[in-house]
């Protein structure tokens, strides 16, 4: 095994991510949702100098009531569509304990066993909440998915047409190679505007340290590794 995989595997380790060698699960639902959405997701992944099964990368915006999907072309991410969450519980801050009905804040990872083709809602895959740091502050609860049918509490909801593309896109990546993919959790777009109108919030240090993370793609173009250490988030190049 040699170094870069050393690396990822601990990274992965770390923050509670998931490292699977093994394909998708896969159920004659997915597999005719992913038929059906497949060919136009093909033609606009070549538009932007990508394919189908690029790696994927995705940033979810509470605030904003958005999911943005990222595709990698080679030498940085290039976002390939913004998706409307229909439906999110709880407010503004992170989860921290079971039943509290809130979505989580954060750096999470998703890999094959993460993604449920069976799932109650449509199509699903599980964020991987809860990560180290959460951990580390005794946070609880479990199964925060990103999935269809446009109900929740505690997940990330989609149009059943929207989670087709999403599950479409990560099953494929995953399929192609990529080991597993980023799902970064924000309050909102981290701008300084919005940094600045949240400044009086209960969660503004934590979330000074998620912008750290949120400024680092947005001058990179590839998200960073994620490390949890001394009870902050840590990052460095991927």
């Amino acid at each position: 095994m040699n170094a870069v995989t050393l690396t990822a595997l601990a990274l992965i380790i770390t923050c509670g991510g998931f490292a699977s060698s093994e394909e998708p699960p896969s159920s004659a639902r997915s597999r005719e949702a992913i038929d059906r959405v497949r060919p136009e997701l093909e033609r606009q992944l070549v538009k932007m100098g990508a394919r189908y099964g690029s790696p994927v990368f995705m940033r979810v915006f509470k605030e904003e009531a958005e999911l943005e999907v990222w595709v990698d072309t080679g030498d940085h991410f290039v976002l390939f569509r913004t998706y409307e969450i229909c439906a999110a519980s709880g407010t503004l801050g992170p989860k921290q304990r079971r039943g509290d009905g809130q979505c989580p804040e954060g750096f999470y990872y998703v890999g094959s066993s993460g993604l449920n083709p069976r799932s109650t809602f449509h199509l699903s895959f599980d964020i991987g909440y809860p990560n180290e740091y959460d951990r580390q502050l005794g946070r609880t609860g479990s199964a925060i998915m990103v999935h269809g049918d446009c109900v929740s509490i505690g997940c990330f909801a989609m149009t059943d047409v929207g989670i087709e593309e999403i599950y479409a896109l990560a099953d494929a990546a995953l399929r192609g190679g990529q080991p597993f993919f980023r799902v970064h959790v924000f309050p909102f777009r981290m701008t300084k505007r919005n940094m600045e109108a949240h400044r009086d919030s209960e969660w503004c240090g934590f979330w000074e340290n998620l912008r750290e993370g949120y400024d680092y793609f947005e001058a990179e173009g590839r998200p960073p590794d994620v490390r949890v250490a001394r009870g902050r988030y840590v990052f460095a190049a991927s």
